[in-house]
């Protein structure tokens, strides 16, 4: 089975995992600024894999399968359980940071459940705002922590992530991101990690 990560857009999708992993341990760490450092890096690496998925002429129907599962895995791993581990370690293990990352949990699954059968509908639009919206939606957070009362910043955290949650299942259509888009977004994953890295050192 692991012929299939020879191929280069499956291996992107291995090496955000990596970057997920090494998320996780920093979070239960408590070096949470750092830790969503590395998560903008996992954010990155999953937006490359489809772009080079989409790019490799000739890919074999079974490494394109393997593929497609991986980046499902891929995806719950940095878009619902990084963020859930975050958000219960910023709040303390509080009962609303329980609620909040059950939710993430549970619609995270949900959302890449239905998006593996069906796909986007029928006008190129995703159904629910796509998991890999929540991790720079943490780091702006976190950008924005010195601006946002200490008492507050748990409850603002963890109630942004339970309507973000809501969002994922929710009956709205998300275009996809254009080209520009995924370049503002690149560029924004770059910078703020950068920021973030540099708070924490």
């Amino acid at each position: 089975m692991l012929k299939y990560l020879w191929d280069p857009a499956n291996a992107i999708t291995i090496t955000g995992l990596l970057f997920s992993s090494t998320s996780l341990f920093l979070a239960l760490s408590e070096r949470l600024e750092l830790s969503v450092a590395v998560a903008l890096w996992a954010v990155l690496s999953d937006h490359l894999d489809g772009f080079v998925a989409g790019r490799t002429k000739g890919r074999d129907p079974d490494v394109a399968k393997m593929g497609a599962s991986l980046d499902g895995f891929a995806d719950i791993v940095y878009g619902a359980v990084l963020p859930a581990v975050i958000v219960v370690q910023v709040s303390q293990a509080s009962p609303l940071a329980l609620a909040t990352a059950t939710m993430l949990l549970v619609a995270g699954a949900i959302r890449l459940s239905y998006f593996a059968n069906f796909g986007r509908s029928c006008d190129g639009c995703f159904l629910g705002v796509p998991l890999s919206y929540d991790v720079p939606f943490l780091a702006l957070l976190f950008l924005l922590k010195p601006l946002i009362p200490a008492e507050a910043f748990s409850d603002v955290v963890s109630i942004g992530f339970l309507l973000l949650a809501m969002a994922h299942v929710a009956p709205v259509r998300v275009p996809p991101l254009s080209a520009i888009m995924y370049a503002a977004i690149s560029i924004f994953a770059v910078a703020s990690s950068v920021a973030l890295a540099s708070r924490s050192l």
